[in-house]
């Protein structure tokens, strides 16, 4: 199992960045799939990001040129930077895991990964 714990989200204003980062415990990080995830209050939990094991990386069409998802196998990290923050950016953001073959490409639907961390909330006001 990998345990995952996500942190850096706060209170901004529209416009600013912040950089999400998810600590991955347990087994090894570099065999895993990783994706970002959002659920804004009363609507479903939406693919944000996602990174596969080579480094290849797939966005969200409403991120694309704001957002970017990177790994670190040596400190078992993913992160999500995200810039020119909107108020439609807000939500409870979670990281999640699959552990996957060396050239599975990323995995949009949340349906397939394993692991799901708690969340850390991200509020952009206007």
């Amino acid at each position: 199992q990998v345990q995952l714990v996500e942190s850096g989200g706060g209170l901004v204003q529209a416009g600013d960045s912040l950089r999400l980062s998810c600590a991955a415990s347990g087994r090894t990080f570099s065999s895993y799939a990783m994706g970002w995830f959002r659920q804004a209050p009363g609507k479903e939990r939406e693919f944000v990001a996602g990174i596969n094991r080579n480094g290849i990386t797939q966005y969200a069409d409403s991120v694309k040129g704001r957002f970017t998802v990177s790994r670190d196998n040596a400190k078992n990290t993913v992160y999500l930077q995200m810039n020119s923050l909107k108020p439609e950016d807000t939500a409870v953001y979670y990281c999640a895991a699959k552990e996957a073959s060396l050239f599975s490409p990323v995995n949009p639907d949340r349906s397939w990964y394993d692991y799901w961390g708690q969340g850390t909330q991200v509020t952009v006001s206007s």
